[in-house]
């Protein structure tokens, strides 16, 4: 008996010993009934390229095997599309029984509600979240042992423990602020020496960053939110990974990521990727070029890479029960490769959202990049992506409410022509609006801590068409200026931390001028998340006269009269101007004061710096 112990673990090392020789299996578990049934699993081991696969299931068939220089990896072709849920057996064999193995593969069953979920649109609005930055609900994942840079909260560029526990502990928060989904910049594992809380450099794509978190406790913030009704936004980077990716520092491919003799940084001129006269060079600079230094440009023409990521981006919406993606540097990207990742992640899910970064300075250029796009459509060219960012808005409102004497081109004008120029996109109601973000100069620092001004600003975003986006902190007023670097604009979020001596998580805990930033957002908001004419209504707006903005949005059931008083003085506005969209109404609430107002009059006043929303009665 003692010889045949002996013989069962010596037999049970060897297999352990053979199976080792597999590191790493990509995607680490997919699912039964999903569209995607052609699965492309990354095998990464030692020399595991030398090995022939074999499957050991007659529901799924090995539909190609494919080897690069590397021998260290191996890309095994699956169709999957009769499989049952269960694990199966993927045997590696060569000449020479001796150096035979197996491993076991799994797939899980879907969730029905995953086949009909539903995306963030314009019912929404978006609160945005810089995790480091945010709340530390769990001090004892500040530094790890598996990753390199340690926790330094006196370093403005530094780690400073903010977690997705934290964004768990201030849900509620969120929720009273009035917002409904929360896009958080990137949480999966940055392991970079230095600056890596921003995340957009990615060093693990099926891994969570450990000093945010596990991936199970990210599954958990999407499945707490849920509860409370708000929905969780992914930040996707396709564009680049960071310098110390395992897949960078062991390339499977040479063409995995674009090279160049030395160093070549991008021109960033996005333009190129649809200007009939760039030079090919230009293009290829745009598209090729580094984003920075320590972020390798992804090759999104080699196939390998292409399916690597849509398999990534699936895997993530499928695992944690994602509401949508808001997709980094999106026209850098290879054109074509980053329209066939988007097209296969809304074909999978059709009711998704995905937003794409498309940081350019005037409509017919961002709209290139929505789908359907007039303009991309001369050159039969579809994205397939349903939202973009609205920066030719937000270049506006980063000057106009600081023009108050306005000329011919100054102050509101900018947001009328702004929308005057809606034609161009295929669907305006899908487009992400916002006073700042991440990458911005704070909104209240524009400012200079004018409260009346930000209430300006925020009154525009949550009224006109498209999705609101809200930057962590400017709802209490908290600034930060760009021109002292990135991380003056990412200041932490007084309270999130245990000593911190304002907590501004709480209405106690609040000062006199956070509690009057917080109370206009939260009373705008919440308004907001109840009152469908917003979210799809249609909108008439009137040239600005005197630097107030007046507009309509409206449908068969309601219409809600906006005006923005951009001057510093207070303003009287003759009524009878507004006749086709007043005609059948004599009064309203203005609901920012819960004031009622008499339209029936010849005229109506308006103080300096002040905004309406008046909900109109007949």
């Amino acid at each position: 008996m003692k010889k045949i112990s002996l013989l069962l673990v010596l037999m049970f090392i060897g297999f352990s010993t053979k199976a080792q020789k597999i590191k790493k299996i990509e995607p680490p578990f997919w699912w039964t009934e999903m569209n995607y049934n052609q699965l492309e699993l990354l095998i990464y081991g030692d020399d595991i390229a030398s090995y022939s696969p074999s499957i050991e299931n007659k529901n799924i068939t090995i539909v190609g095997v494919k080897k690069t220089e590397n021998s260290h990896y191996l890309f095994l072709d699956l169709d999957i599309s009769k499989a049952q849920v269960g694990t199966f057996r993927i045997n590696f064999s060569k000449k020479g029984k001796r150096n035979n193995f197996s491993i076991n593969y799994e797939l899980k069953q879907r969730s029905n509600k995953s086949k009909l979920r539903k995306g963030f649109d314009s019912s929404d609005v978006v609160y945005l979240i810089m995790p480091d930055r945010f709340s530390n609900g769990d001090v004892t994942n500040d530094s790890t042992t598996e990753t390199i840079e340690k926790a330094n909260r006196k370093f403005k560029g530094g780690r400073h423990g903010g977690d997705i526990q934290g964004i768990i502990n201030q849900l509620d928060y969120i929720k009273q602020l009035g917002a409904t989904a929360i896009w958080s910049t990137p949480l999966l594992e940055d392991n970079q020496s230095v600056y890596s809380y921003h995340g957009y450099a990615i060093t693990n794509p099926y891994k969570i960053d450990p000093r945010y978190g596990t991936n199970e406790l990210y599954k958990n913030l999407a499945e707490k939110a849920h509860q409370k009704g708000l929905k969780l936004i992914m930040d996707y980077v396709t564009n680049h990974w960071g310098s110390e990716n395992w897949l960078i520092k062991d390339l499977p491919t040479y063409s995995w990521i674009h090279q160049f003799p030395k160093f070549q940084r991008s021109n960033y001129r996005m333009t190129t990727q649809f200007d009939s006269h760039a030079s090919k060079i230009d293009a290829k600079l745009c598209m090729d070029g580094w984003f920075d230094t320590t972020m390798p440009d992804l090759n999104q023409s080699n196939p390998l890479v292409l399916t690597y990521l849509i398999q990534n981006a699936i895997w993530w919406i499928e695992y944690a029960n994602l509401d949508g993606f808001r997709v980094d540097t999106y026209s850098y990207a290879n054109k074509e490769g980053i329209s066939k990742w988007t097209k296969a992640i809304m074909d999978e899910y059709p009711n998704f959202n995905i937003v794409g970064e498309v940081w350019m300075h005037n409509q017919a250029a961002i709209s290139y990049w929505q789908k359907d796009s007039k303009i991309g459509a001369i050159e039969s060219y579809n994205s397939y992506l349903p939202s973009v960012m609205d920066f030719t808005l937000h270049d506006a409102l980063t000057a106009m409410f600081n023009e108050d004497n306005a000329t011919w081109n100054d102050g509101m004008i900018k947001a009328y022509n702004n929308f005057a120029n809606d034609y161009l996109y295929p669907n305006s109601n899908n487009i992400l609006v916002f006073t700042d973000n991440h990458d911005t100069q704070r909104i209240n620092e524009i400012f200079n801590g004018d409260i009346n001004k930000y209430k300006l600003a925020v009154t525009l975003i949550a009224t006109v068409r498209g999705i609101p986006q809200l930057y962590y902190g400017s709802e209490i007023g908290m600034r930060g200026n760009k021109n002292n670097g990135d991380g003056d604009i990412r200041r932490d979020f007084p309270g999130g931390w245990k000593n911190d001596a304002n907590n501004a998580f709480t209405s106690s805990g609040r000062t006199e001028k956070q509690q009057a930033y917080f109370n206009f957002t939260s009373k705008l908001l919440n308004w907001r998340k109840n009152t469908e004419v917003i979210h799809t209504g249609k909108t008439t707006h009137y040239i600005p006269e005197n630097n107030v903005y007046v507009y309509f949005r409206y449908n068969e059931k309601k219409s809600v009269m906006i005006i923005i008083n951009n001057n510093s003085k207070e303003q009287t506005i003759q009524l009878n101007r507004f006749a086709e969209n007043l005609k059948a109404y004599t009064s309203g609430i203005d609901i920012l004061t819960n004031t009622k107002l008499d339209l029936s009059k010849a005229d109506l006043i308006i103080k300096g710096k002040t905004s309406l929303v008046i909900e109109l009665k007949k």
